[in-house]
């Protein structure tokens, strides 16, 4: 009798189990963390700042973040190969003015038609930092800060001291960012819209796990097949795209384009992208954890601000925060390799 008991237990039991290990499952996913912190920052600077939490605020916020978002997905993609680029603050320094003052001199052009040529100068920029990466093995981050200069100085002779105002625009392209639907902002619905894609094609394609694996062991990878110069030429060409069309969306969103935009942008979409869990060594991170560490850099800039704390301070802690996302996921790293070996001992 006890035993036919048990046996009529077992399943709830089995449950119980079940649903406790998949609390588990969430509560040591990175990203559960992530957005712990987020949460506690926010009631942090609510509480030392009345200012913090209004609408108007959180709108602010969620704009900021998302021009971040958009060009943090395109810098996940080369790390996720195991490459970083360190040229998007420049890329979209280039494409911002260069798609004002094509819009500006050419009111009648389609608006779609400015888009399109931003995000294809973005490839291009993209393509020849992929190009060199990947075809002559020269180390990405030697690469892209060659780049990062060499687009700035294009950009400094292209724009020299002329600005591009809203003035000079026109009504359509100031709207693009603007516009809102069940109170969101447009530039953070393409966010979204970018992010949703990036997320179904890292977990749920071939092609997306192929990037994945060529970032977790590259040797293993090509041994499987996968052409590893494409998938690395692919990165970088759409981190270009991504940052042409957030430059687009800069000059929509802030109004004035001049040849000092994004100006160590660069800074702030890494530490975004470090931050939400994307790790350097490749082959790991989500494209989740990079909305939430946007976030997280738009919370602590704008809390900041209202604090009256000092934008220099705000780098240090920029940098700080890079820092500490490093050596935590190096820690991460050691831990799980750890496991592995206890396992397989």
């Amino acid at each position: 009798m006890s035993t036919l008991d048990d046996t009529k237990q077992a399943p709830e039991e089995l449950e119980v189990v079940h649903r406790k290990s998949g609390l588990r499952r969430i509560f040591e996913r990175r990203e559960t963390s992530l957005v712990l912190v987020l949460v506690a920052l926010v009631v942090l600077f609510s509480i030392l700042s009345p200012r913090f939490a209004s609408a108007a605020n959180f709108g602010q916020i969620v704009t900021d973040m998302s021009i971040v978002v958009i060009v943090g997905i395109g810098v996940a993609m080369v790390l996720f190969t195991r490459n970083i680029d360190v040229s998007t603050g420049s890329m979209v320094g280039l494409t911002a003015f260069f798609a004002a003052d094509l819009s500006a001199k050419n009111p009648d052009l389609p608006l779609i038609f400015v888009v399109l040529a931003s995000c294809a100068l973005g490839g291009v920029l993209g393509a020849i930092n992929g190009g060199i990466v990947a075809t002559l093995k020269v180390p990405s981050i030697m690469v892209t800060l060659g780049t990062l200069y060499i687009y700035r100085g294009i950009d400094s002779a292209l724009a020299g001291a002329n600005q591009v105002t809203a003035q000079n625009l026109s009504p359509e392209y100031n709207t693009i960012a603007s516009w809102t639907i069940f109170g969101f902002p447009g530039i953070f619905v393409y966010a979204l819209i970018i992010a949703g894609i990036a997320h179904v094609f890292i977990r749920h394609t071939y092609s997306g796990r192929s990037l994945l694996a060529l970032g977790s062991n590259p040797l293993a990878a090509e041994k499987m097949g996968i052409a590893s110069k494409r998938w690395i030429f692919g990165a970088f060409v759409l981190s270009g795209v991504l940052s042409g069309f957030a430059g687009v969306l800069w000059g929509a969103r802030y109004g004035t384009v001049d040849s000092s935009v994004a100006t160590g942008f660069e800074l702030v979409v890494l530490a975004a992208v470090v931050v939400g869990g994307v790790s350097v060594n490749g082959g790991n991170g989500s494209i989740l954890g990079v909305i939430v560490g946007a976030a997280i850099l738009s919370v602590i800039a704008i809390g900041l601000a209202l604090l009256n704390v000092s934008q220099f301070w705000l780098q240090a802690i920029q940098g700080l925060v890079i820092v500490a996302a490093l050596v935590f996921d190096i820690f991460i790293r050691r831990r799980v390799e750890a496991r592995r070996k206890g396992a397989r001992s």
